[in-house]
């Protein structure tokens, strides 16, 4: 609460149905107290479900133990809401968000025993209410409690010594030692309930220093079977909650005190105890009287039920006369017997009743109060004030005042004016007749003579208090040629920014008529006055603009004839430029039923006796045939009898009795004539129609032809006219209708050419008419044809096995494609085939139809798998076929589709050099070239060329930097586009990362090269020979090397020399051959042959065996083909060199994720030889023995490991 500044001010955090209630504000000052009060209504928030419960509020804890307390609340209000079926209580720790329920099941009674607390802790509770629609928000939770041995402070013993010191003593202190403690005392219900019911004892005396705790027993009422009943919960507190108890039986408890010596004899039995309802809910209350109390507000008094029942209060509702829906008048129980009901709406009749409340819940509703309508208590009228001179001959006076501000409740009868000369006390009466008007001639008066005037009001409730006095009046004639003043003025239509003031004219007119009227406007406590128009208007009223929200003024009005201008009238009354709350504008329309044009305006604040007055022109209609007024509540209609060009104007209209309320409207002739169609249609009315004449195929190519009326009655009659002639329901067709949703059908069994052309159907619905055709010729209806034969179809294909979802692709998180499918009716006699542009696919799973679902597995998709695939299902009763074109658009989703996934798991560009430049590689889980994939440097795309080559295989992109050099250095990225989103990966090819990677690619470039470039043998020579003795034997080869190589033949490691026995030629760098004339057995054994140059070499082994004649050729070794045995010429002849070798292929692009295994040095087969000889293939793999010469030779590199080397190129 703060206060200052004038002011006080009440915040009220976290606002709940618990605050609700009267509150008071009293003020203390020199002069006394003053106080004002208001009642704070708090309503419920939006339930949790719809139709769910108010929360219940007013938690408590009660009888507060060290692990036990007693949770009490008050239950919401239910109006409109099903029933409360019982409640939830949850508990969390203080200073903890982590509410526990506490009950498994729903409690039905405003109280519940929680136990199982620990002690010395802290607890907040909540409650929420359940009914069939839902649970409820959670009531505001409780104070916190604390759970703490409530008897321990009964075991203490305060003693005052002198009046100044307190001794402290326990009772335990006083029992002496003990170990044993003696039984409970005192065992008995203290809550009895359907859910549970509450055993309560005293705790033993004496009881002991030692930790105390209980053991229950019950057992049947008479029995004697006692049973232990909290065999899992041990108990600290003198309470225990029990919920298992049998309906209808009646028990016996017993308790048991127990420390860590022992435990003590069983408390005496409880009395004989019965789970049932100690009482039920209060009994309804009594007769319910509304009376009048403001005009927002009824006074509300109801008499106490029969049976209170520890009744905690009230709950009251309202529904407005005539309506069912009840609203809460209070949220929070009241405890009195009567009630103000705030927040009505003035003139609205009301009707109220009560229901009482108490633990177990809201009794049955009072009887529904009489009607009642929301106005003030009656009372006499205020005074009547501003009362103006306005004629005098000398011999009367012509005075008129203002009505009273307040009617009293009922309708201002009569007036009476009294008069007294200005220098006398006393008053005379100046009319025992009442008068009506406002307006009055006081005769008898003499000229010359100053006279005051006061008027008083009278009602039903009598005569109110007199006017003040007006100022003393002068009489004395009137002979200015210039008018007297216009008076009565009053406001209309008072708006934040405008209003229109209107007059009455003058009683005196001067000495020729009047011909307008000046207005003048000021702020109110001004005397600086504005005139608003320029010209003098002839009308008595003026629309005012350009008004300031909230500023008040004051108005006056002067009246213009011939001779000028007159006296101006009084000061209106201050009037505020500001809107009433809930201001409505008059509304325009035509009536639905009737087709009646009218004007309408409903009230935002009415009274009892307030009427609405209409006006045209701010002239009063009164009765007039052209126009008739009907109001009922707070609406009033103005309906036009025969409206024309004659009733357009502005119209207006004033609500009486109120703050004000007031609207104009002004018709106009477009808003005229369209109300007058509208009208026109209403009175010769038509069916609406939602929807006209239209047509649907349905299953086994029935066709249905229908249209929706926007409301049909039970008594509509139609026809269905096709191409001129009347349909009926009979054979073929079916004609039917719905009244509840208006729909006119005809289902014509089977569509043929012979139903084309025109469909109409004609409606007569009471005294509306309609119809609605269709046209079904030419293009229409042969689209109509077909989609009927194709249902028909249909169905017949559904009799069989038949797919319910046809082919379909998906892209799995492998990125395999799969084409599927749905198939339905199939059994297990059923096939299945695949096939691609007709050749049938055989998957590796067989398909099992028998699933209902069938796929075909497409991996490695790429742009090979384009093409038109097919799905047959078959059987005994038909077959089915389904086909999937992957191409075009589809093969382009489907790549996107991959590249989607692709996209997502691609790792980070990774840097791989090569012998040919640098790469960067992007790993993903699928990659092909027809992905949308885009390299980009420094921001520019890459094209492939011979200088950059981009490529891939199925785990990767890469794009290859060849010969680099440093325009090459700066931001790589890859961006892989999926149709939707492009997935980037980016690497900084630059500083330390450029220089490492150009070493490494110059180091490779420099390895490859001598790879290119060494010495080898590519083709010619054979592994084994087997040859027989006295032939010649010519072991020819190709080698190859740049430089030149030099080559070396060795036999059993030793060289051999060329002499006549053995003669080694090497022809243009080329072509080596070894020839032994006449072979003997001593030729047998390893012959090899060492190419080399200054980049490396190779050497190769041959086995020769030499066999005599007549001997049985050898056998080649295991695991080696034999050899045909060749034709054998006396003299050896010299071997056709092979062609020259074409120089080694580029090295091709390697692949880094997978190392390269070389292959086997390709050879030339044996070429034809005048020597006898049985070669065997080489192993791919030679000896790595390198032969020793026996003649000093030039020092060569040594000679590496075969399996060690790059490919060999192949022989062309």
């Amino acid at each position: 609460m703060a206060v200052g500044g004038g002011a006080a001010r009440l915040t009220l955090p976290h606002l709940a149905k618990d605050d609700e209630g009267l509150y008071t504000l009293r003020i203390f000052t020199k002069d006394g107290t003053a106080e004002h009060s208001a009642y704070l209504f708090v309503s419920d928030a939006a339930p949790s479900a719809p139709g769910a419960p108010g929360a219940p509020m007013s938690v408590k804890a009660y009888d507060i133990n060290s692990d036990y307390v007693l949770v009490a609340w008050k239950p919401p209000n239910t109006v409109n809401e099903a029933p409360i079926t019982g409640y939830f209580v949850d508990r969390c720790e203080a200073g903890s968000d982590a509410w526990v329920q506490c009950n498994d099941s729903p409690v039905k009674v405003c109280k519940y025993p929680v136990h199982g607390l620990s002690v010395g802790r802290s607890y907040h509770f909540r409650v929420r209410a359940v009914n069939s629609a839902g649970i409820s928000r959670p009531s505001r939770k409780s104070d916190k409690v604390t759970a703490l041995d409530a008897a321990e402070s009964e075991r203490l013993q305060v003693i005052k010594i002198e009046g100044k010191y307190d001794i402290v003593i326990k009772d335990d202190d006083l029992e002496g030692y003990v170990t044993l403690p003696a039984e409970p005392t005192n065992v008995h219900a203290s809550e009895i309930f359907k859910s549970y019911v509450v055993l309560s004892w005293n705790p033993p005396s004496p009881r002991g220093r030692a930790p105390l705790w209980y053991v229950v027993e019950k057992c049947l009422a008479g029995t004697g079977a006692w049973q232990r009943i909290n065999t899992a919960v041990k108990l600290h507190s003198p309470r225990y909650p029990v919920f298992d108890l049998q309906d209808g039986q009646k028990y016996q408890f017993r308790v048991y005190s127990v420390n860590m010596y022992g435990s003590s004899e069983a408390s005496a039995p409880s009395e004989p105890v019965q789970k049932v309802d100690e009482d039920g809910v209060p009994s309804a209350p009594g007769h319910v009287v509304a009376s009048r109390n403001t005009k927002s507000s009824v006074f509300v008094q109801w008499e106490a039920p029969k049976h209170l029942k520890n009744l905690m209060g009230y709950y009251i509702d309202g529904r407005v006369a005539g309506s069912k829906e009840w609203f809460a008048c209070n949220h929070k129980p009241f405890k009195h017997t009567r009630f103000v009901v705030h927040g009505l709406v003035q003139g609205e009749t009301y009707v109220f009743r009560v229901q009482a409340v108490n633990v177990f819940g809201l009794s049955e509703e009072s009887q529904d109060s009489s009607p009642i309508a929301v106005e003030p208590a009656l009372a006499t009228p205020s005074s009547p004030y501003g009362i103006a001179l306005l004629s005098c001959d000398g011999s009367s006076m012509t005075i008129a005042w203002k009505s009273p501000k307040r009617c009293g409740g009922s309708k201002v009868n009569a007036y009476y004016v009294d008069k007294r000369n200005a220098d006398t006390l006393l008053w005379k009466e100046v009319n025992l007749a009442p008068i009506t008007e406002r307006v009055y001639t006081v005769d008898n008066v003499t000229e010359g003579t100053f006279y005051e005037f006061k008027v008083q009001a009278a009602n039903m409730a009598g005569v109110g208090v007199p006017s003040a006095p007006s100022v003393p009046m002068k009489c004395e004639a009137w002979t200015m040629d210039e008018p007297g003043p216009a008076y009565d003025l009053s406001f209309s239509e008072v708006r934040a920014h405008s209003l229109v003031i209107v007059w009455k004219a003058p009683v005196y007119i001067g000495a020729s008529a009047v011909t307008g009227y000046f207005v003048d406007k000021a702020k109110k406590g001004s005397t600086e006055f504005v005139t608003l128009n320029q010209e003098a208007v002839s009308h008595r009223y003026l629309q005012v603009t350009g008004l300031e929200e909230g500023e008040t003024y004051v108005f006056r009005v002067r009246a213009v004839n011939a001779n000028g201008v007159g006296k101006a009238s009084q000061l209106s009354e201050p009037v505020c430029a500001r809107a009433l709350p809930g201001t409505t504008e008059i509304v325009a329309g035509v009536d639905e039923e009737t087709g009646d044009i009218f004007l309408s305006l409903e009230a935002c604040e009415i009274s009892e006796m307030s009427t609405f007055v209409w006006s045209k022109n701010y002239k009063a209609i009164g009765d007039c045939p052209r126009v008739q007024v009907t109001s009922k509540g707070r609406t009033s209609r103005l309906i036009f009898t025969n409206p024309d060009k004659d009733d357009l104007g502005r119209y207006s209209v004033m609500v009486t009795d109120t703050d004000g309320v007031s609207s104009s409207h002004t018709l106009t002739e477009d808003a005229l004539n369209t109300m007058l169609e509208l009208s026109h249609a209403i009175r010769h009315p038509v069916v609406p129609l939602k929807h006209g004449l239209n047509y649907e195929v349905l299953e086994k190519g029935h066709v249905r032809f229908w249209l929706q009326a926007v409301k049909l009655s039970s008594s509509v009659s139609y026809r269905f006219i096709v191409n001129d002639k009347e349909v009926t329901s009979g054979e073929g067709h079916k004609i039917s209708h719905d009244v509840a949703t208006g729909i006119i059908q005809m289902t014509v069994d089977h569509f043929t050419r012979a139903n084309e052309g025109t469909y109409t159907v004609q409606i007569n619905d009471g005294k509306a008419k309609t119809q609605s055709s269709l046209v079904l010729v030419g293009e229409v209806f042969k689209v109509a044809l077909r989609e009927a034969e194709f249902q028909r179809k249909e169905h017949i294909r559904k009799q069989g096995p038949h797919f319910s979802e046809y082919l379909y692709y998906t892209v799995t998180e492998d990125c395999t494609v799969l084409l599927a499918c749905k198939v339905a009716n199939v059994k297990k006699e059923t096939t299945f085939h695949w096939y691609k542009e007709e050749d049938e696919i055989v998957p590796e799973t067989p398909t099992n139809v028998m699933s209902g679902a069938c796929a075909l597995p497409i991996p490695l998709f790429s742009r090979k798998d384009q093409g038109v695939y097919k799905a047959v299902l078959g059987d005994d009763r038909g077959k089915d076929m389904s086909t999937f074109d992957i191409s075009g658009q589809v093969f382009d989703d489907i790549i996107n589709s991959l590249a989607h996934i692709a996209g997502a798991s691609a790792s980070d560009l990774v840097l791989q050099c090569t012998p040919e430049g640098i790469r960067l590689q992007c790993y993903m889980s699928y990659y092909t070239e027809e992905m949308k994939t885009v390299w980009k440097h420094k921001e520019t795309k890459i094209a492939s060329s011979e200088k950059m080559r981009i490529g891939g295989t199925a785990e990767m992109a890469w794009m290859q930097i060849c010969d680099p050099s440093d325009k090459e250095k700066g931001h790589y990225t890859i961006e892989i586009s999926d149709g939707v989103k492009t997935h980037t990966r980016t690497f900084d090819l630059s500083g330390q990362a450029y220089t490492d990677a150009y070493e490494e690619y110059l180091r490779l470039k420099a390895a490859a090269f001598a790879e290119k470039n060494r010495g080898r043998v590519i083709g010619g020579l054979p592994d084994v020979v087997t040859i027989m003795e006295h032939k010649s034997l010519s072991l020819t080869c190709t080698v190859w090397g740049e430089p030149t190589p030099e080559v070396t033949w060795f036999k059993n490691e030793q060289e051999v020399a060329s002499n006549e026995h053995t003669r080694v030629t090497f022809d243009g760098g080329k072509f080596s051959s070894l020839v032994i004339n006449k072979v003997t057995p001593e030729d047998s054994g390893k012959y090899s042959i060492n190419v080399r140059n200054k980049y490396g070499g190779e050497f190769v082994e041959i086995t020769v065996s030499v066999y005599k004649h007549g001997e049985q050729i050898p056998e080649p070794k295991l695991g080696q083909p034999k050899m045909a045995t060749p034709t054998v010429t006396s003299t050896a002849a010299t071997p056709v060199p092979p062609k020259s070798p074409a120089p080694p292929s580029k090295t091709p692009t390697p692949v880094p994720s997978k190392p390269q295994t070389p292959a086997p040095s390709v050879k030339s087969p044996t070429p034809a030889s005048s020597a006898a000889a049985t070669p065997v293939p080489k192993s791919p793999t030679p000896t790595r023995k390198s032969p020793t010469p026996t003649q000093p030779r030039s020092v060569k590199s040594p000679t590496p490991p075969r399996f060690m080397k790059s490919p060999t190129p192949p022989r062309k």
